[in-house]
């Protein structure tokens, strides 16, 4: 069995995770982090059915948490023998190893180095963000050595939409590639906000295969699709349109600041998108940079941006900027009215 070997990076830890699971050659330490929380507590899951025997869960499974977690509790915990069973797994969640005193660090440092081979340590990051701190050498040094730190990451276009797919089969729904980058588009690329959103819409479809309206008609949208459908209403000059989104959209109480940052960002990938077609750069140069992992947010942005000139875009910009700064620096600012206020001077500058 393979223990304390270097994480060779985030994509190639991920991928020594899922050969480690299918060859059962795993580790003595993890760190579990990143984004993608619905992979990170799939494969948890996947390490505790590997390792524990069915039914064997009480005495060989330990999860701690909390403030009053520290480096001794595990300590013990690492050291509890195995019952019925040859390996134990223990999860210390949200435990931020960079944040710990210099006492805790060296004992840290010493249980890294000298797990007992019948237990596997995650540490895993859930509402903390995993921040190494290089300055730690020593620390850093043992982690590098000992544990395989893997980030879990959205899935990539194709590899998402396959998965979209077999989740509509599970089912009995069928999903074409279009309609399943709309899904994507339309409630986000993470598989944590989809698997909810799959089970609405595939109750609620009434047909086998699954269409663009069966997505409208239950899916909450994320505020990135909302965000997008608002400045396309602008570039159409459909004020009234422009202004019930952005209605929707306070009435759920999202907050001016955040709605005006999300506008703004949209308005600056608009703006490079008409940059690209006027300079003859194509959709691979957008997802490049935006780093995107399909084209079909590319394609849509270029398809907005053929309505604008590089003008108007640098002035839309500007506006936002100007605004987001007044909404920051004064007090007592009129925030949803401004916003509204936005709408009305973005639409005026394109006639």
């Amino acid at each position: 069995m393979a223990y304390g070997k270097k994480a060779s990076g985030s994509g190639g830890a991920f991928q020594k995770l899922k050969g480690d699971l299918s060859a059962g050659t795993l580790g003595c330490a993890y760190i579990f982090y990143g984004e993608e929380s619905y992979l990170r507590e799939y494969y948890l899951e996947a390490l505790r059915k590997k390792l524990i025997p069915a039914g064997f869960e009480e005495f060989n499974y330990h999860r701690a948490e909390g403030k009053d977690v520290n480096v001794q509790t595990l300590t013990e915990m690492a050291e509890a023998m195995p019952m019925m069973a040859e390996r134990t797994l223990l999860v210390a969640v949200d435990f931020d190893i960079f944040k710990l005193g210099e006492e805790q660090r060296d004992k840290l440092i010493a249980l890294l180095e000298d797990i007992p081979p019948y237990c596997c340590v995650v540490f895993l990051y859930d509402t903390l963000e995993y921040k190494p701190n290089r300055t730690m050498k020593k620390l850093c040094k043992a982690i590098d050595s000992h544990v395989e730190a893997v980030e879990f990451r959205p899935a990539s276009g194709s590899d998402l939409e396959a998965w979209i797919a077999r989740r509509f089969r599970a089912l009995g729904k069928d999903i074409d590639r279009q309609t399943a980058e709309y899904l994507v588009f339309t409630c986000g690329g993470l598989m944590t906000g989809l698997v909810p959103e799959i089970a609405k819409i595939g109750a609620y479809a009434k047909g086998k295969s699954i269409t663009k309206a069966d997505i409208d008609a239950v899916a909450d949208p994320v505020l990135s699709a909302e965000v997008f459908r608002l400045s396309d209403a602008v570039l159409q000059g459909d004020y009234d349109r422009a202004s019930a989104i952005l209605g929707d959209l306070l009435k759920m109480q999202t907050e001016p600041i955040v709605i005006l940052a999300a506008l703004g960002g949209q308005l600056r990938r608009i703006y490079t998108a008409r940059l690209a077609i006027d300079s003859g750069r194509g959709k691979r140069w957008l997802m490049e940079l935006w780093d995107m992992r399909s084209d079909y947010p590319a394609k849509l942005l270029l398809s907005a941006a053929r309505r604008a000139t590089a003008e108007w875009c640098a002035d839309a910009v500007r506006m936002c900027q100007t605004l987001d700064r007044r909404m920051k620096s004064e007090k007592g600012v009129d925030a949803a009215g401004e916003l509204k206020l936005l709408l009305v001077r973005l639409g005026t500058a394109r006639r």
